[in-house]
């Protein structure tokens, strides 16, 4: 019953969640779209931990996108073992600049008097969430090798089976503790995505691609000279 609630129920609650509150907040309070920068507040630790883990987690992150998108061409990617233990070797790597990054943006947050008293909670509980996250992720890819190529077995079949609205949860159910720990967490944080800071990912600037350029016209007053 309870793997049915975590991987059959929640995820659909988790984007549903997202979704409507997300255009909720988008239709009504358009101006908290963003990620409400501290950057003025303190800028060198941010600059150390934002930059890395942005970087780090887009990579990662798109890993997992392919696996998912298109599990035949990944499989076939993994086949030689050379790849498939550059991918392992790249994804802890990855992955551990991303925990360092996390704990420096934590340290910032509890370090810096100004910019936490401008530290909500909700803004606790999604680096609280993204730790978790990523140090899962990281005792799974090195407790649970070769996960680039079990993860198209596993747990793509289980997101295309939420997909097409026939969860298949004996997919998780079978997995250790760990990665359906990582798998809810996930979820949990697509809830958390139209209350925190998250939510400025949704408000890329595309506009901008196609706008004439700006004209800057600079005025300044000259003395007067007799």
């Amino acid at each position: 019953m309870m793997d049915l609630i975590l991987f059959g129920v929640f995820p659909y609650v988790a984007i549903a969640l997202a979704v409507a509150v997300g255009t909720y907040r988008y239709c009504f309070d358009r101006y908290s779209y963003s990620s409400q920068s501290s950057q003025f507040l303190e800028s060198r630790a941010l600059f150390w931990g934002s930059v890395p883990w942005h970087y780090a987690i887009l990579l990662i992150l798109s890993a997992h996108l392919l696996a998912f998108l298109f599990p035949p061409f990944w499989g076939t990617l993994l086949g030689a073992p050379g790849r498939l233990y550059l991918l392992e070797v790249t994804g802890i790597i990855l992955g551990m600049i991303t925990i360092i990054a996390m704990l420096i943006l934590i340290i910032r947050r509890t370090g810096n008097a100004r910019v936490t008293a401008v530290t909500t909670i909700i803004d606790w509980v999604l680096l609280v969430s993204l730790l978790f996250q990523v140090v899962t992720g990281v005792f799974i890819a090195v407790t649970m090798r070769w996960g680039g190529f079990w993860y198209i077995h596993t747990v793509s079949p289980w997101l295309w089976s939420l997909v097409s609205f026939s969860p298949k949860i004996e997919y998780l159910a079978n997995m250790p503790v760990v990665v359906k720990l990582h798998a809810v967490n996930a979820f949990f944080m697509v809830s958390l995505f139209p209350f925190s800071r998250l939510v400025h990912v949704a408000s890329i600037p595309l506009g901008y691609i196609s706008r004439p350029y700006q004209v800057v016209v600079w005025y300044r007053q000259r003395n007067n000279q007799s």
